[in-house]
């Protein structure tokens, strides 16, 4: 056959495929009324699998696999229709439309904020641009600003996630599975370090600097440079050159922001000792209660998925299929897991679009684990 008559006879199928897409529809709230009655789960895994299984011997080699990608999402289809159809609301859309009614119209410019760190801070930057007049609370660790949130000490807490030119802060991402939270509002702030010591001190005399680890690979081009020296990471990028500052030594130097030059009587060595100019460090901030300010329009959720091929690639269909654009995939290993991971994803959306609030529900019911972090906008 020629190619007009190949796409002919597929549009004949097509047609032929919507028409018993429609009939299985059509069974498949015959079996939500059916469940009704009873009261029984929209899902049913084993009935699944054994459809799946069936079809697989059916289709045989080489689709088999297609075969899978296409009941599985006729499975998704059929569960949402289902779930639409017996009316059960989900608890996350009544979440969310809560929050809707009791967000304030304007994000606050007074709070009691946790930052980790000291004095000069990056996080305390990145605070001072997200609230007029916050009330900052600092903490040694991440953790110790996520606990601050949960037990109410702070109203909101500010966290570092991801850097333009080092990734991910692994460490926030690992604690957010044990905290509840939920983000309100991120800022992407422009990070420029700069090489600090005390008055008279030369590049030369430098035999120890202290940085956080970020900071550490960021400006991992300009310390390769530097000979004989000891980089010694240390919990904050502030916190370096207060130690600096304390110290009795007159050889050692910290990585840290301008804004500590002054607070801790330090002078500038070297200027932007980034890998680039263009560097930016991506913060969140979080509070214990769900808030959703008017122009929200990115969502970060939590996953996990079943260990199994085409797991995720179904997942992600489901965003794919509401034109959902995906702006961030982290994997997390689970501890105590055999290499089975938790997935977070930060996406273009927003939970004004009610069908994006229907997969929510959809997502919420699966027997895997769903944690919505929040629906928000970013400050640049």
């Amino acid at each position: 056959m020629d190619l007009k008559n190949i796409r002919n006879e597929i549009d004949t199928i097509d047609t032929q495929i919507c028409d018993l897409f429609k009939k299985r529809m059509d069974l498949a709230l015959e079996v939500a009324r059916e469940k009704e009655k009873t009261n029984t789960p929209v899902i049913n895994k084993a009935r699944e699998k054994e459809v799946l299984l069936k079809i697989t011997d059916e289709i045989g080699e080489p689709l088999d696999g297609y075969g899978r990608i296409l009941f599985n999402t006729l499975f998704d289809l059929s569960r949402s229709y289902q779930s639409s159809y017996l009316g059960r609301e989900s608890d996350i859309s009544r979440r969310i439309e809560r929050a809707l009614e009791d967000t304030p119209k304007l994000f606050p410019g007074k709070a009691v904020v946790a930052c980790q760190g000291v004095q000069g801070a990056y996080s305390q930057a990145a605070c001072e641009k997200l609230f007029e007049l916050p009330n900052t609370m600092f903490f040694t660790t991440f953790e110790g600003v996520f606990n601050a949130v949960d037990k109410g000490l702070c109203q909101y807490g500010i966290l570092p996630i991801e850097n333009s030119s080092y990734g991910s802060v692994g460490t926030v991402y690992d604690l957010m599975k044990n905290h509840k939270f939920h983000i309100v509002k991120s800022i992407r702030l422009r990070i420029n370090h700069c090489l600090m010591a005390k008055p008279g001190t030369k590049l030369s005399d430098i035999k120890e600097i202290y940085s956080h680890e970020q900071a550490i690979g960021q400006c991992g081009e300009f310390l390769k440079t530097l000979r004989d020296v000891k980089i010694t990471p240390c919990e904050n990028t502030a916190r370096a050159a207060k130690l600096v500052a304390e110290s009795g030594r007159s050889d050692v130097a910290a990585i840290s922001s301008r804004e500590c030059l002054e607070l801790y009587g330090l002078e500038a060595i070297e200027n932007n000792v980034q890998v680039t100019d263009n560097n930016y460090t991506r913060f969140i901030c979080i509070s214990k209660k769900l808030e959703i300010y008017p122009g929200a329009d990115k969502v970060s959720l939590m996953l996990s998925v079943p260990h199994q091929p085409n797991a995720l690639y179904h997942m992600i269909a489901k965003f794919s299929s509401l034109g959902v654009n995906l702006t961030k995939l982290e994997s997390r290993p689970i501890p105590g897991s055999d290499f089975e991971f938790m997935f977070y994803f930060d996406m273009d959306a927003s939970v004004y679009n009610k069908e994006f609030v229907k997969l929510l529900g959809q997502l919420e019911i699966q027997p895997e684990l769903f944690v919505f972090l929040g629906c928000y906008s970013e400050v640049f």
